[in-house]
């Protein structure tokens, strides 16, 4: 008896509207035939994929199957149909963890010890299945409804690897700039504690609404990451608790073996702790800053990920887009800050960037602050 075919994706689910795209991809809206529930599709046109590319879809949605809790959006359909590959996962409808914030009328250091403790848990759920995600940013930290405390959902496994063991190994450069950590900037061996760093640049940006690393040429940049070199300018930093800094120091730590991990950031006192701990008073500067700060990267983005799709994807370099839901349901470009799965974007293309930033940036910041003196200097994200 001849073996039945398998069902085409079309025979299990209907396409709706798009919700986004990137370099490789297009995410659409799509309803379960057979539940009438309703997913994310994300649509990936495999005839443009290297075999290079295609283990590594093959490799995403492998560890997006095996990962099921609460704060990681879920992977629950993989579909190879007709030169396309078919991921179908959660439908997040939150939008961006970074944009909900500043839409917020309240927000406090309280808040963003809840909002770390969320991806922090995401984090060590992935670190005990020994899955490191390699690429944790504001973009890929998504909320999974417009309702009030919505649960944070960690996104976009494209740059996870796994990791049979807790001995460093170098598996690659990859990650985004402003994100990576010194071990894989000095290209050393690394593990779960790049993801780590990452988050300790989070928590900074969460706490101000500027990174601790920033230069608008790239080398100085990696320099300052290498080094470990950032501080807490005043005032803004006045406000903020002992405690907070205490915790972004233990995972801003160079030494990768002297680096917080995950279960032991947990169990810090300003996460377990946050009632007693954590100030509740509103951080109205720090929204003002972040709202800079979200319209600067997706700018930044939409210019990077133009670049690098354009390019001789022959040279080993991909991009990895990527998309989000608007708040009205409409369709929106990727607006990442394109993580580089090979070699560091070249500092001369960095700076073309930066030098197109610096004459859009007040077209793109839609709030009633003066940003003609805006500047890529964190002590100047709240100008």
């Amino acid at each position: 008896m001849a073996a039945s075919a398998l069902p085409k994706f079309s025979d299990l689910y209907e396409l709706k509207e798009e919700l986004g795209r990137g370099a490789f991809s297009i995410v659409r809206r799509c309803i379960q035939l057979s539940t009438g529930l309703e997913f994310a599709s994300k649509i990936i046109n495999t005839k443009r994929l290297s075999s290079r590319d295609m283990q590594k879809l093959e490799r995403e949605a492998r560890i997006c199957r095996l990962l099921k809790h609460p704060n990681i959006v879920r992977l629950h359909d993989s579909i190879q149909d007709e030169g396309f590959h078919y991921l179908v996962f959660d439908l997040v409808t939150g939008g961006e963890l970074f944009e909900d914030i500043v839409a917020r009328e309240f927000y406090s250091e309280a808040d963003a010890s809840k909002c770390i403790l969320f991806i922090l848990d995401a984090v060590h759920y992935c670190h005990e299945n020994s899955i490191v995600h390699r690429d944790l940013k504001p973009e890929n930290l998504l909320l999974a409804s417009k309702s009030k405390g919505a649960a944070v959902k960690l996104a976009d496994f494209g740059l996870a690897i796994e990791v049979q063991n807790d001995q460093p190994q170098w598996f690659g450069f990859a990650g985004t700039p402003g994100y990576l950590s010194p071990e894989v900037l000095r290209k050393e061996p690394y593990g779960k504690a790049v993801d780590i760093w990452a988050c300790g640049v989070i928590l900074y940006i969460l706490l101000v609404g500027y990174p601790p690393f920033w230069d608008e040429d790239q080398n100085r940049l990696y320099s300052q990451i290498k080094s470990g070199a950032f501080d807490y300018p005043s005032p803004e930093w006045d406000t903020v608790t002992p405690e907070a800094k205490n915790l972004i120091n233990a995972m801003l730590t160079v030494c990768p073996s002297r680096r917080i991990t995950a279960a032991e950031a947990l169990k810090h006192p300003w996460i377990c702790q946050r009632e007693r701990v954590a100030s509740m008073v509103h951080r109205q500067e720090t929204v003002e800053c972040l709202k800079k700060f979200n319209a600067r990267r997706k700018l930044k983005g939409a210019i990077l990920t133009t670049m690098l799709a354009t390019r001789n994807f022959s040279t080993g370099r991909t991009v990895i887009g990527s998309s989000q839901k608007k708040p009205n349901g409409g369709t929106k470009e990727a607006s990442d800050s394109t993580a580089i799965a090979e070699d560091p974007l070249d500092a001369k293309s960095f700076k073309f960037v930066d030098s197109v930033l610096q004459k859009s940036i007040q077209r793109a910041v839609t709030n009633d602050t003066h940003t003609a003196n805006f500047r890529l200097k964190p002590a100047s994200w709240c100008i």
